[in-house]
């Protein structure tokens, strides 16, 4: 591991606030308490909240369970800025901004994040001086550190940390199934962020929960390599070896995974290399696995009369393949992204067979079926 750069000497496990264990549709602040205390106990120090997490509510549980218990010293807090819905002037940042102080009950906050930047929202931050606003806040005082969550391509963020290296830090999706992913770019993005010395958050080590629960072809290759170390473990040590690392966060949802990540991170040790084949033979039987062979071209979606987006369902469908399995394990993950897919809109079920898709495409899927097989699963 590379010394020296910010965020060096925090621990490699960061405990995201995304996924809090719930009843109904409150957080179970008891079981909250319990984990951050554990968290604590063992060393660890890095919460990453965001001021849209569980409708606000995150950052009130992280005010409850750890701001008000512990010495503000002894922890790093980091939530988010988003600029969606109606955040178009320097009074909606600040409203924001100041909502996310007054829930979280600090008077700095140690990360501060433009959240989810893409193309377009790198263009508004800009149209709008969201960057000259966080960066005011840092002269006041009230943010010690500047950065973006990101998720877009490699190219993107190789121009936005050109136009804009003041960024400290990034934050990106990282995992052993996206590393190599089209789609994510994960080394990519990794990448750019060394060539510019930016340090990098890792979120989604275990891509929602799904590198926990993967189908049973791949898991056996982890579990029987070692049958004492938890599917997830591999996940997130994999990340946390990487040179530049912040911090990894873990989104965790119960004590029971709060026990299970604090115990091989407490001393951690980067994979070694035959751990490293291992996985690597887990990622082969993981992508063995028969998915569509969609590419996500779009030509199935222009002329779609019922305006389903096609490859996105396919997204959730090849996602179900890989992690689902008979008893709905990792479900609720891939359902999200169905209901992502279809929020704006046709759903599987809508289409109506005109066959226009299929004549449009390129890998010669039979469409209709596979959406058939979608709505099957996503909608009954």
């Amino acid at each position: 591991m590379n010394k020296g750069y910010l965020g060096d000497n925090i621990p490699k496990l960061g405990f995201g606030l995304m996924r809090l264990p719930m009843i109904g549709e409150e957080i179970d602040m008891e079981q909250t308490i319990s984990m951050v205390d554990t968290f604590m106990q063992k060393g660890f120090t890095y919460f990453d909240t965001a001021y849209v997490y569980i409708n606000g509510k995150s950052e009130v549980a992280a005010r409850e369970a750890l701001v008000k218990r512990y010495p503000r010293d002894s922890f790093t807090v980091a939530t988010k800025l988003p600029l969606w819905d109606n955040v178009e002037t320097e009074e909606d940042m600040q409203r924001i901004f100041d909502t996310s102080m007054e829930r979280l009950g600090v008077d700095y906050i140690d990360f501060y994040l433009l959240h989810a930047m893409d193309k377009t929202k790198f263009e508004k931050a800009d149209a709008i001086g969201a960057w000259d606003f966080i960066f005011k806040m840092k002269e006041q005082g009230k943010i010690r550190h500047c950065g973006f969550s990101f998720h877009d391509s490699a190219d993107v963020l190789d121009e936005a940390l050109t136009k804009h290296p003041e960024a400290e830090f990034v934050q990106l999706q990282i995992n052993y199934l996206d590393w190599e992913s089209d789609n994510v770019q994960a080394r990519k993005c990794y990448e750019v962020c060394l060539k510019h010395n930016k340090p990098i958050v890792v979120m989604e080590p275990i891509k929602g929960g799904s590198l926990a629960s993967m189908a049973e072809s791949a898991q056996s290759v982890l579990t029987n390599a070692n049958p004492d170390a938890s599917v997830a473990s591999w996940a997130v040590r994999y990340c946390a070896g990487l040179d530049n690392i912040v911090t990894v966060l873990s989104g965790m949802s119960t004590q029971a995974q709060m026990d299970d990540n604090v115990s091989y991170m407490e001393n951690f040790q980067p994979l070694s290399e035959e751990e490293s084949a291992t996985l690597n033979k887990a990622i082969d039987a993981l992508n063995a696995i028969p998915t569509i062979p969609c590419t996500a071209c779009r030509y199935c979606v222009d002329d779609c009369p019922q305006q389903i987006n096609i490859p996105e369902i396919f997204k959730a469908m090849n996602g179900y393949k890989q992690f689902g399995n008979a008893a709905g394990t990792n479900k609720p993950f891939n359902q999200w992204n169905y209901n992502r897919a279809t929020k704006d809109g046709g759903k599987a079920s809508d289409c109506i067979q005109c066959g226009s898709c299929e004549a449009h495409c390129p890998q010669h899927i039979n469409i209709i079926e596979e959406l058939k097989a979608a709505a099957a699963v996503y909608e009954a």
